[in-house]
């Protein structure tokens, strides 16, 4: 029983991280049709940014996630304003080649300017040690990351369906002529859509390090996760994307805890497997 409590733990962390991440790439995919494959690096500067703050400058783990968050958004900001507004709307083989080029400039620039080691970010107090249930005890962060990963999925199901900047996003992806005739400004809200994915890569990257650790290739090592998570659950859906990755952070914890010899096998199995009866994934809609 110990042994199954701690996969379902480790699990349900596990698969949080993959949703706090991979959920602004199902936004920029699914809402805004871009095919971003740069996103995993996004989460990366998140994670080397938080590293320098907390442990070179010894700030905190707060102003560390703070900073990782409001620095990468600030970096993304002009990116999305030069490069990525040539892409919305154009082939995805452009909009892939486009991002792809982005991750590995990305990369060059952060191993020259961070150095090319595995970067830690180290723990505020309170979320080290372990927290008792009773009849079992529980690693502190590992609750913190299911928090994070419920807090946004509530905050963005509230923000994109009821509010009016998710009616005027709606609006702007089935039809952006029609959206701007009235009124609604299409370069900004695709321009706050980006920011918040890029953000929640940033946030996710540095809340999930201790899983997913940064490393110098973080943003390649991850890249195919996020995209099968995303295809796995439906472009756009966050429900979708919810399930998709607690169901395959279930399947590649339970497979890593048992046959660890295995490695990833048991996860895309089970993406093939999803793939096959759901073409358009688990929550996918028909275009």
């Amino acid at each position: 029983m110990q042994t199954v409590f701690s996969i379902a733990v480790d699990a349900l962390a596990y698969g949080m991280v993959l949703f706090v991440i991979s959920i602004g790439l199902s936004v920029t995919m699914g809402l805004m049709r871009v095919v971003n494959l740069a996103h995993g690096a996004f989460a990366m500067i998140g994670g080397y940014i938080a590293s320098y703050v907390a442990r070179d400058l010894g700030l905190g783990y707060a102003v560390a996630v703070l900073a990782a968050v409001v620095v990468t958004i600030v970096v993304a900001i002009p990116i999305e304003r030069f490069l990525y507004r040539r892409i919305y709307g154009a082939p995805e083989l452009t909009q892939v080649l486009m991002t792809i080029g982005i991750t590995f400039c990305v990369i060059g620039i952060a191993n020259y300017t961070m150095g090319p080691t595995l970067k830690t970010i180290p723990l505020a107090g309170a979320l080290q040690g372990s927290a008792d249930l009773g009849f079992r005890t529980i690693p502190v962060h590992r609750l913190f990351v299911i928090l994070c990963g419920l807090a946004v999925a509530l905050a963005l199901w509230f923000a994109i369906d009821r509010t009016s900047f998710g009616v005027k996003l709606r609006a702007s992806v089935d039809d952006a002529a029609m959206a701007a005739a009235l009124g609604v400004r299409t370069e900004i809200i695709y321009a706050v859509s980006f920011a918040v994915a890029v953000g929640l890569a940033a946030f996710g990257g540095v809340v999930g390090a201790e899983l997913l650790p940064v490393e110098p290739y973080y943003a390649l090592r991850y890249m195919v996760t996020f995209l099968v998570v995303v295809s796995v659950g439906g472009a756009g859906s966050i429900p979708g994307a919810l399930i998709a990755c607690l169901l395959l952070g279930a399947i590649d914890t339970t497979g890593r805890y048992l046959m660890p010899e295995f490695g990833e096998f048991f996860f895309y199995l089970a993406v093939i497997a999803i793939i096959c009866v759901f073409p358009r994934g688990l929550a996918g809609r028909a275009k």
